[in-house]
């Protein structure tokens, strides 16, 4: 589906995902590991999050604001944690044990926190919340039957392209690779950019590779070596012609959107959590399509999970907070009009003052036909973090030159076996 909006025209928007689900940093110097009461009988709340993009940053503003309006004397501390410590720093604290209330992480990486006792298990809270029955199995997010964390909402990939540029070459926004990659080389041709992505050597990597490994045939259920060859060939090929920057090996998902917005690039493999970006940033017609990855192409359903730290001074509080901001379906209004993320509440997928986006239509178009398990559900929990890092390194080393195609696909077919092994 085509569809061009002009900045400043957004009008945020979502269509119900239920039954569709299958599902990828403001700084500052305080740990955020105390919590508790504090003088005056006033209570600290502390979220450690990794967002630095400033819609994403507003959000957390907003849940703290609505949380502490609520709840007088109770002051919400949002504390910035950089995406690639937050993991670490979390599994830290808790051998410490001490830590966040609240965590909000990759969703993906909820088997890794909960093994290394960074989580509480939430049974007993989700056990008695009224509102349980709004939620699909897909966003709850457990590891040897305990649930350690929820997702308020869904998030995933699409091509985002520069109307402009189109216009200017004369072509259509592509439905398949073929397309996309002669509307790249005609973009070059005009002096333009063709595509941003993240090349990154970690769990970002893996996140933005899996579509166009998977449009090679590859899956972890039958991985097989040339699948990977010809997935990481393809890309290998876009930096070899000019379309995509080598640099991508050092961009996370942030940077390439920049770059998008900046007006030169003609394309963004990118999230729908970029809407508020896009209309602050881009001075260009700018419209979304589902990822041309045809029929074997699957694209990962990510998103945050919310869950409470293993050793939470407010564990009762942070429960509240859960329930009241990312569970609760105004608070998962918020995260449309702020991000354009989908809420994963029945209720408020459906509301009526959310369904009339055009642009978040591609994304649910790509959920409900190539969406996949983000991680996906053959890995094994104790591999997931493992399995991330390998490809992504297999894919940003191949991007990036340091290997050849066949020899970043050799790397990771010869750790899979130990890592999908149950």
């Amino acid at each position: 589906m085509n569809i061009k909006v002009r900045k400043g025209a957004r009008a945020l928007g979502v269509i119900s995902v239920v039954g569709a689900l299958a599902l990828t940093g403001c700084s500052s110097s305080d740990s955020g590991s105390e919590g508790g009461s504090s003088a005056g009988g006033s209570q600290e709340l502390t979220v450690w999050h990794y967002f630095s993009a400033d819609n994403q940053v507003k959000l957390m503003d907003d849940y703290a604001d609505k949380f502490e309006a609520a709840h007088e004397g109770v002051e919400v501390k949002n504390v910035f944690v950089p995406y690639d410590q937050l993991n670490s720093k979390l599994i830290s604290a808790a051998g410490a044990k001490t830590g966040p209330d609240v965590v909000v992480f990759n969703g993906a990486d909820a088997s890794t926190l909960a093994l290394a006792g960074a989580l509480a298990p939430l049974d007993e809270q989700w056990g008695a919340f009224a509102d349980a029955d709004q939620f699909p199995d897909s966003v709850i997010h457990t590891v040897d039957d305990s649930i350690y964390a929820v997702q308020g909402y869904v998030n995933l990939l699409g091509l985002w392209y520069n109307a402009d540029i189109l216009a200017e070459i004369g072509v259509e926004a592509p439905t398949t690779i073929d397309d996309l990659e002669a509307a790249m080389a005609a973009a070059k041709d005009a002096g333009k950019g063709g595509i941003t992505l993240s090349g990154l050597p970690q769990s970002q990597g893996e996140w933005q590779a899996y579509p166009w490994l998977t449009s090679q045939g590859f899956d972890y259920t039958d991985p097989q070596a040339a699948d990977l060859e010809s997935g990481f060939s393809m890309v290998r090929d876009w930096v070899d012609n000019g379309w995509l920057s080598q640099e991508s090996v050092t961009w996370d998902q942030t940077v390439p959107f920049q770059q998008f917005t900046g007006g030169n690039y003609a394309f963004a493999a990118n999230g729908n959590w970029q809407m508020g970006a896009a209309e602050a940033d881009a001075s260009f017609e700018y419209g979304v399509v589902p990822l041309p990855v045809g029929d074997s192409g699957k694209v990962y359903l990510g998103g945050e999970g919310e869950g409470i730290g293993a050793h939470a001074k407010n564990p009762e509080l942070a429960w509240q907070y859960l329930q009241e901001t990312y569970l609760d379906a105004e608070g998962q209004l918020l995260a449309v009009s702020n991000v354009g993320s989908l809420p994963a509440r029945a209720d408020a997928s459906a509301d009526e003052a959310v369904t009339g986006n055009p642009l978040l239509k591609p994304f649910a178009d790509s959920l409900s036909s190539a969406g996949a398990n983000y991680p996906d559900s053959i890995v094994p929990a104790a591999s997931v973090a493992d399995l991330q890092i390998t490809v992504g390194q297999a894919w940003s080393a191949a991007i990036g030159g340091q290997q050849d195609p066949a020899k970043a696909a050799e790397s990771v077919m010869a750790a899979l076996p130990s890592l999908l092994k149950k």
